[in-house]
């Protein structure tokens, strides 16, 4: 082989590193400038995260939660500070108390947590996409369970698409990941690092995505 492709939250570093230091052509999909001297090819996760709560801002939430998986991936850490950033730029309350991480977001994530929130003034709630899409998941049945009239009674917003298991229900509000987009820059700066030259690419704009799960907050908030 030339080159190589890697993608995927939890590329292994190691190998990534041995492969570098050999001087062999590869390239990441995804941010994973921890590595120093590894090409990667990334999504604009932050920018996309500010516009989502900005919009949410905009229809009247005054108090949003993030649940995000418990992990340290870089594509988690740039949602969450887009999501920190957007609810500083809108003057909302931000801090630990606004993100909830969870290893096992499907048993920590209760109808009961989730009544919770509610009755402290929360009226929209953010997950982020993963590979295993379990904060979407956990989220959208908890949110089911408790018996929410999604956006009557509260918004829902996901930062990427939802799980195949769940693509057929409404469809959320968010932004859409640009794979076909990442895809192409990958191959693009690949391509020129096996023919010895230098070569870098722009983050890549997420579509925000309006979707039919985030209106006003009710009206007793």
């Amino acid at each position: 082989a030339d080159g190589c492709l890697f993608l995927g939250r939890h590329a292994p570093a190691d190998e990534l590193r041995r492969l570098v230091a050999d001087g062999f052509p590869v390239v990441h999909l995804g941010r994973r400038d921890e590595l120093e001297g590894l090409a990667w090819v990334g999504a604009d996760y932050v920018s996309a995260s500010v516009e989502v709560v900005r919009h949410l801002a905009g229809l009247g939430h005054r108090r949003i939660v993030l649940v995000r998986e418990d992990d340290e991936a870089p594509a988690s850490t740039d949602r969450e500070h887009g999501f920190l950033k957007g609810l500083e730029e809108a003057g909302l309350p931000g801090g630990p108390a606004a993100v909830f991480r969870s290893a096992d977001p499907e048993h920590d994530l209760t109808a009961e947590r989730l009544r919770g929130w509610l009755d402290d003034g929360v009226t929209a709630f953010v997950a982020e996409e993963t590979d295993t899409g379990d904060a979407w998941r956990a989220l959208h049945s908890a949110a089911h369970f408790v018996g929410i009239d999604c956006p009557r009674d509260a918004s829902l917003a996901l930062l990427g698409s939802p799980p195949p298991d769940l693509s057929d229900g409404p469809m959320p509000t968010g932004f859409d990941v640009p794979r076909p987009q990442l895809g192409a820059a990958a191959v693009r700066m690949l391509a020129a690092l096996v023919a010895g030259e230098q070569a870098t690419e722009p983050l890549v704009a997420c579509a925000f995505r309006p979707g039919t799960t985030a209106g006003p907050p009710p009206a007793h908030h």
